[in-house]
C-alpha cells in the first residue's frame, strides 16, 4: 500500500516500515533488523505482490551499496509470484525484507484514513499513474481513484485519456518491482444505453469487496447447497437471559451482558459436539470431521462483513462467549483483528434477526460444511395441547454442503439445536 520509510532511512528493530493491504485489513509491517533502507524494490501502491517476494534491501552495519547489486539480483529472481528457493535473508551481507505471510507474522494496526490525499496532503497515486497521467498532461488531482484508500491507479488515469479520445500512455514496469497483477477484462458495454438510466453513482470496489464476492460466487459454484429451516422457540430463553443479566456485575473483568446471539452460539456449538458428522468439511481427498466446535460469527462492516472466531465454543459459558463476542466485534469494525482470529471456524452463525428478518439462507462460508441462518424472534400463534397459543417463535435455516453433509445428518443437528435453545437451562450443564 505504502512504504513508510525511504532508501537512505535508518531502521531499528521493531520500526514500522511499510504498510500492506489484504483482504480483510491494512497491516503495519515491522522490521526485525537494524540498519539502513538501501533500495525499494516494490514501489507505492504496487498490486499482486506474492507473499515471501523480496519487497527491499536492508544494509546491515558496515556494508555499503555496493552489497545491493548481487543482492538486487537475487531479489529479482525471486519477486515474480513464486518464492524464492534459496533464502535470500543473507545473501551477500544485504537483509532482504519480504512480504511477509498474513498468519502469525505481523501484528495488524488500523491504519490512517486516507482519500485521495495522505496525511501530508500528497496526492495518492502509483508511480505508473504518475508517469501516465504526466505523459498525458493530465492533472491527477482531477481523478478520482478507484485503489486502496482512493489511490489513483493506472486504469483510472486510461479512463480520463480515453474519455479525452487521446491514445493510452504505452505500460512500463517499475524496476524492481515484480510484475502487476493481471487485471480483470474490461467490464461490457451495458444492454441499455447509459441515456435511458436514471442518474447513478459507481462506487470502486473494495479489496475486501472483491474478495467477498470471489468467495461468495466459489461457495455457490462449488458447493451444492441445500437448506432445512425449524422454528424454535424462545420464551423460555428470554427468561433465562433475563434472570442471568439481573444477576450479572454492572462492571470489572466479570461484567457481562448476554445476548439471543449468545444463546445461538453455544447452542449450535453444543449441537455439533452431539451431531459431529455435522462439523465437517469437504476437501477432494476427504472429509474432515471436526472434534471441536470453532464457531464463526458474521460481523456487518460498512465495506463488507467478517467472521471472527469462538474457539472451542462448546467448552464455554454463556458469559465467557458474551465478553469474547463483544470484544471480537468491537475490534472487527476498527479493523485490529488479527488473522487467526477470522480464520479457521468449523461452523457460521449469521444472525439477521436484529433487522426484523423473519427467515432467510445464508450462502456457507468457504472452508466449512455449513451455516445457520438466525431470524427475529417474534410473537406467532402456536397449538399448543391442542389449544391456539402465542409464543416466541425464531426460525433458523441451515445451510449445508451436500457433498460432506447429507440431509439427514443436517436435519438431526436442527433437531439437537431447537431442543437446547427451546429447554436453555441444558446449556448450562
Amino acid at each position: 500500500s505504502r512504504w513508510l520509510k525511504k532508501e537512505g532511512d535508518e531502521i531499528a528493530a521493531g520500526d514500522v516500515i511499510a504498510e500492506i493491504e489484504t483482504d480483510k485489513a491494512t497491516m503495519e509491517v515491522e522490521a526485525v533488523d537494524e540498519g539502513i533502507l538501501g533500495k525499494i524494490l516494490v514501489p507505492d501502491g504496487t498490486e499482486g505482490v506474492a507473499v515471501n517476494a523480496p519487497i527491499g534491501i536492508l544494509l546491515e552495519e558496515g556494508e555499503d551499496e555496493s552489497a545491493l547489486k548481487d543482492a538486487g539480483k537475487s531479489a529479482g529472481a525471486s519477486s515474480g509470484g513464486a518464492p524464492a528457493k534459496e533464502d535470500p535473508a543473507k545473501k551477500d551481507g544485504a537483509e532482504m525484507a519480504k512480504a511477509p505471510v498474513e498468519e502469525k507474522t505481523m501484528e495488524p494496526r488500523p491504519s490512517p484514513a486516507t482519500g485521495s490525499e495522505d496525511g501530508d496532503g500528497r496526492l495518492v497515486a502509483s508511480p505508473l499513474a504518475k508517469r501516465m497521467a504526466k505523459q498525458a498532461g493530465i492533472d491527477l488531482s482531477k481523478i478520482s481513484g478507484s485503489g486502496p484508500h482512493g489511490r489513483v491507479v493506472k486504469a483510472d488515469v486510461e479512463v480520463m485519456i480515453r474519455d479525452d479520445g487521446k491514445a493510452a500512455a504505452p505500460q512500463t514496469q517499475a524496476e524492481g518491482a515484480p510484475p502487476a497483477a493481471s487485471k480483470a477484462p474490461a467490464a461490457k458495454a451495458p444492454a441499455v444505453p447509459d441515456e435511458l438510466l436514471p442518474p447513478y453513482e459507481e462506487i470502486a470496489h473494495s479489496t475486501m469487496r472483491k474478495v467477498i464476492a470471489k468467495r461468495m460466487a466459489e461457495s455457490k459454484q462449488t458447493a451444492p447447497h441445500f437448506y432445512v429451516t425449524m422454528d424454535c422457540e424462545i420464551d423460555a430463553l428470554l427468561k433465562v437471559r433475563k434472570e442471568l443479566n439481573d444477576r450479572a456485575p454492572q462492571d470489572g473483568p466479570d461484567a457481562y451482558k448476554i445476548s439471543v446471539n449468545d444463546f445461538v452460539v453455544r447452542a449450535a456449538a453444543l449441537a455439533l459436539l452431539k451431531v459431529p458428522a455435522a462439523n465437517a468439511t469437504w476437501t477432494e481427498t476427504a472429509t474432515r470431521r471436526f472434534s471441536r466446535a470453532d464457531v464463526s460469527v458474521a460481523v456487518a462492516l460498512d465495506e463488507g462483513l467478517i467472521t471472527p472466531v469462538i474457539r472451542d465454543a462448546g467448552g464455554k459459558g454463556l458469559a465467557t462467549i458474551s465478553r469474547a463476542m463483544k470484544d471480537l466485534a468491537e475490534r472487527a469494525r476498527a479493523g485490529k483483528l488479527a488473522p487467526e482470529e477470522y480464520q479457521g471456524g468449523t461452523f457460521t452463525v449469521s444472525n439477521l434477526g436484529m433487522f426484523g428478518v423473519r427467515e432467510f439462507g445464508a450462502v456457507i462460508n468457504p472452508g466449512q460444511g455449513a451455516i445457520l441462518a438466525v431470524g427475529a424472534g417474534e410473537p406467532r400463534p402456536v397449538v399448543k395441547d391442542g389449544a391456539l397459543a402465542v409464543a416466541t417463535v425464531m426460525s433458523c435455516t441451515l445451510s449445508v454442503d451436500h457433498r460432506s453433509i447429507d440431509g439427514a445428518v443436517g436435519a438431526e443437528f436442527l433437531r439437537a439445536f431447537k431442543r437446547l435453545i427451546e429447554d436453555p437451562l441444558t446449556m448450562l450443564l
